[in-house]
């Protein structure tokens, strides 16, 4: 029997907001601006929270987090002509991470167009390449329509933002509608000849491993992946939004063993992740490659591998784990095993190093003895953060949000602000290099203001390492890589009405961590540490 129609009437901005709210948006971040006002006003009239911020980039990073922690479409708004294009960075960020969000754009009347209205600029073309679809709105009572397709189009796979421009005048006109009904995405079964190929691959493997990354966990099939590897007793690491879909702490989860395992494995099978830079552009030496991906695009043309399947991830896995009679692996995985403990074990100096100036690795040791199980820790920065990479396990899915493949800075106070308002019983961390808190210092202040109680530590050594070091390694020297020394971050917190404190004794960084945590107030930690430490890395820039 057909659904009996629902019919909603109002201006522009309250037919948007009765969509949002019907897809169960609880919050919209934005940055003011006159031709988003009526969509304020239907949130307003829907119960629609807003969160405003300082900066338009900002407000879109939130709305990813809040996707990222939530697995649901994050959504924002930004106003016409700069507001937009203050947020196509972010949005770049979202569609390179997969990220599902929406955002709109206001836009100069339709009825003046191309008489050079207040910020009048054709937004679509800017963002096209960008997102996964983008349109601007026709007639106020097309809104609807465009919102929910818009909305459903973000969250199927391939995920990634979408983009909807809706002109002053339409907004503000009056119009009437059927409220379009939800969508739920069609199963996506992998088609059974790629599947028969993968087992015929993965029976011969003597030494196979398992990448997942982070369509695994926008997919929900961590638990069909751990019902593969456990059966298969395959070794699996993790990359991007994909760490934790197994616990750092399973027997059968490593990170610190890659070196090894991508030289001696025999087969990789990479699922929900690109072979990108991260992964060696797909060459593991004289391993065969299997990609599994959430649609038949997503799988790679370079690296041709040696099979692929395409389709739902968890009925990826749940097929291979049916179809797969062997699990004798175990001394690959004790080898695995052997070499990750030892790696583990050499951290230890680092973790505990009690030089000074501070080394970067003595706060994330300091970190990681006050994470709970579900604490979220937010990465900002190049160098600093790679230590958490590193340093930081996580237990849980979606507990490690960091910048992605683009590599975008920037994202931290609006990673804390979208994690927090989604998830306001759970610890938030942000691991802020003194580089990337130059793009976003002034949402300091909406922290404060949206009292959303945080901890970040700063690692601050006055330069950009991540450029520094290697320009050194390269030329001989450096340019344009060295900040203002001895910044006091902890005193800008301190000024916008938040917790501050300033750390140049390793054996304080605990103690402060805790004090930031007692406060119950948004708070910033500033740690002096060494210029000279620098993550070790190839100066290779893919």
């Amino acid at each position: 029997m057909n659904q009996e129609a629902i019919w909603i009437e109002g201006h522009g901005g309250y037919l948007a907001a009765r969509v949002l709210s019907e897809h169960v948006v609880k919050g919209l971040f934005t940055l003011s601006g006159g031709h988003i006002f009526p969509l304020y006003d239907g949130c307003r009239k829907t119960d629609i929270r807003l969160i405003d911020v300082r900066h338009e980039q900002t407000a879109v990073f939130a709305a990813e987090a809040w996707a990222k922690v939530t697995r649901e479409t994050g959504v924002a708004a930004l106003t016409a002509g700069p507001g937009v294009t203050n947020g196509v960075s972010a949005m770049t960020s979202a569609y390179l991470s997969g990220s599902p969000i929406l955002v709109f754009g206001g836009r100069a009347p339709d009825s003046r167009w191309g008489q050079g209205s207040l910020q009048e600029l054709d937004h679509v073309p800017i963002v096209k390449s960008i997102t996964k679809e983008a349109r601007t709105s026709t007639s106020t009572e097309g809104i609807a329509r465009d919102v929910s397709e818009l909305f459903n189009a973000a969250g199927a796979a391939h995920r990634g933002p979408t983009f909807l421009d809706v002109p002053l005048d339409l907004f503000f006109s009056s119009g009437r509608t059927e409220l379009p009904p939800r969508d739920l995405e069609a199963l996506r079964e992998p088609e059974p000849e790629s599947i028969a190929e993968v087992l015929r691959l993965l029976a011969a493997a003597e030494r196979p491993v398992i990448v997942a990354g982070s369509d695994v966990y926008w997919e929900r099939a961590e638990y069909a992946l751990r019902e593969l590897v456990e059966e298969a007793r395959i070794p699996v690491f993790m990359n991007g939004m994909g760490r934790g879909v197994v616990a750092a702490d399973h027997e059968l989860a490593f990170s610190r063993a890659r070196s090894l395992a991508f030289k001696e494995a025999d087969l990789v099978v990479v699922a929900g992740t690109p072979l990108d830079f991260r992964l060696g552009f797909g060459s593991f030496k004289s391993a065969q490659v299997v990609h599994l991906c959430d649609t038949p695009e997503r799988v790679s043309a370079h690296a041709s591998p040696a099979a692929s399947a395409a389709g739902d991830l968890g009925l990826c896995f749940r097929a291979l784990a049916a179809g797969l009679e062997r699990s004798g692996n175990g001394e690959w995985v004790a080898d695995l095993r052997r070499a990750e403990t030892a790696k583990r074990s050499e951290d230890e100096d680092l973790l505990r190093s009690t030089q000074a100036p501070i080394h970067p690795g003595r706060i994330y040791g300091e970190l990681r003895q006050r994470l709970e199980r579900d604490s979220i820790v937010v990465g900002d920065g190049g160098d600093y953060v790679s230590y958490a990479g590193r340093f930081v396990d996580s237990l849980e899915p979606g507990c490690f949000l960091e910048p992605g493949p683009y590599g975008c800075l920037g994202t931290g106070p609006g990673y804390v602000l979208g994690a927090k308002s989604a998830c306001p019983d759970r610890q938030v961390f942000l691991m802020l290099g003194d580089g990337a808190a130059g793009f976003s210092l002034g949402d300091l202040d909406t922290l404060v203001r949206f009292e959303i109680p945080f901890v970040g530590i700063v690692g601050n050594n006055g330069c950009w390492g991540l450029e520094k070091h290697p320009m050194k390694q390269i030329f001989g020297y450096h340019v344009a890589a060295e900040l203002q020394p001895n910044l006091r971050y902890d005193e800008i917190m301190k000024s916008l009405g938040g917790y501050g404190e300033q750390v140049t004794d390793p054996e304080e960084i605990g103690p402060a961590i805790d004090r930031a945590l007692d406060s119950g107030a948004p708070a910033l930690v500033n740690v002096m540490t060494d210029p000279e430490d620098a993550y070790p890395r190839s100066t290779n820039l893919g």
